[in-house]
């Protein structure tokens, strides 16, 4: 008889000390417990990195930390190289952080929540609407499930297409590497197991539509799967007005990187047709979708492609997805805005629908911040890389706070306040650039102020 009562008293303890953690938490903005819990994460990751049995090679603790936190935000810049320096424990660690980072790290835990408890505390409703910027009108647990579901989905079936192709071309241990591969493709994290990411298949257009599909289905976010799976479950099929913006905007990033790329980078244009148009496509798709991996060395690009990348970079992926940058809605955003302006018109529009002042309000103070920590950021920089080369530096930046994970080859190379000041970039990125400012600067309103300002969240 006296087990079960234990077990009993444990039970309580553990339902008071949830009521008590989550009566404590609601004191704080949503922002707050999403900028503590990637930190989290991340200093888990690290200390997991630090152990001697996750390291084939001694690896320095502040690059253990780089590489736990480019993980977590599915950056993919390494000063190390992960296949040759860590054991197959410290990769498994690397690729759970990745997983973590990519579809966010209160989703698995909410799922197995609504698995145990069929339903989510109020709490986490609100820390998974304000991480996915998700509509009043869409479902958190529903939303939930598709996310889980739909993961899953594409990255067995990614790994699977993988390996036909690794397995008969000599990759070490092609089960792994094309589990690696899928999840880091999936989640845009552009770790490779690769010296060379994947310049090995530059002209492979297998491996190159693959890991294209898994950065495009990832990048494009979670709203997109979900659009789908309302459509295919009801009579019609009818994409959101977000969903369309974020096709179109994608396609046509996609198409327009690709054709300059292949017309004027000289590297590139020396190529044979085919591979060619694979290296022009592939270099375009990993910059907007941010996933980081590279057929083509970067280093080598002319300042004018290079210009073009910061852009795309900038922009990046869409809502609600595994990829960084701005989102291409905050663009959609800013293009009505500069459109109605010019026009003299007073209502701000898109493909013709209206843009709440909500909306265009984010897609500013998104904008706005995104300068005002790039600025003193680069600037930090400079001075702490002397001699380097400025576009160097200005490249590793726009890819560190865009979650990408290119570079110009400088990251190894950096001194230990330009890995913190990389580091601090990568952490925003994942955050997202609003809610780390939101983080930072916000404090903890009373209960009415507090349910006004979520709404701008």
């Amino acid at each position: 008889m006296r087990v079960p009562r234990v077990i009993g008293a444990i039970r309580k303890l553990l339902a008071v000390a949830s009521l008590h953690a989550h009566r404590f938490m609601r004191r704080f903005h949503p922002a707050k417990l999403i900028f503590a819990g990637y930190a989290f994460y991340m200093t888990l990751g690290w200390a997991l990195l630090c152990l001697p049995v996750s390291q084939a090679a001694s690896v320095a603790p502040l690059d253990n930390l780089f590489t736990a936190v480019s993980a977590v935000s599915t950056t993919g810049l390494v000063t190390v190289d992960p296949g040759t320096s860590y054991s197959f424990f410290g990769e498994l660690v690397i690729l759970l952080l990745i997983q973590a980072g990519g579809i966010g790290y209160m989703t698995l835990g909410s799922f197995v929540m609504m698995a145990t408890a069929q339903h989510l505390s109020p709490l986490r409703e609100r820390l998974a609407r304000t991480a996915f910027t998700l509509p009043e009108d869409v479902s958190v647990g529903s939303f939930i499930r598709t996310v889980v579901l739909y993961t899953l989905i594409v990255e067995i079936a990614g790994a699977a297409l993988l390996y036909i192709q690794f397995s008969g071309s000599g990759v070490e241990n092609p089960v792994w590497s094309s589990i690696f591969h899928s999840v880091s493709a999936f989640c845009t994290a552009g770790f490779s197991l690769n010296a060379n990411s994947l310049e090995s298949f530059r002209g492979d257009v297998w491996v190159n539509a693959t890991i294209s599909a898994l950065a495009i289905l990832g990048a494009m976010g979670f709203l997109i799967a979900w659009d789908a799976w309302r459509g295919l479950t009801r009579r019609s099929f009818v994409l959101s007005f977000t969903s369309k913006v974020i096709l179109k905007l994608t396609g046509a990033f996609l198409l327009v990187g690709t054709a300059i790329l292949f017309v004027t980078e000289p590297g590139i244009v020396e190529l044979p047709a085919g591979e060619r148009l694979l290296a022009s496509f592939f270099q375009t798709m990993t910059a907007t979708t941010t996933v980081g991996f590279n057929t083509h060395p970067i280093s080598t690009l002319t300042p004018a492609i290079v210009v073009l990348l910061f852009f795309l970079m900038a922009i990046g992926a869409s809502p609600s997805g595994t990829g960084g940058g701005l989102k291409t809605t905050t663009f959609a955003a800013m293009i009505g805005l500069v459109r109605s302006t010019v026009r003299r018109r007073r209502e701000i529009t898109f493909f013709n629908r209206a843009i709440s002042p909500v909306r265009l309000q984010l897609a500013m103070a998104s904008s706005a911040y995104f300068v005002m920590l790039m600025t003193p950021a680069v600037f930090i920089l400079c001075l702490t890389e002397p001699g380097k080369d400025f576009q160097a530096l200005l490249f590793e930046a726009f890819s560190a706070i865009g979650t990408v994970g290119l570079s110009m080859g400088v990251t190894g190379t950096l001194s230990e306040m330009g890995k913190l000041m990389i580091i601090l970039l990568m952490f925003a990125g994942r955050v997202g650039i609003l809610t780390f400012g939101i983080a930072l600067a916000s404090k903890d309103e009373g209960p009415e102020e507090r349910r006004q300002e979520d709404l701008l969240v």
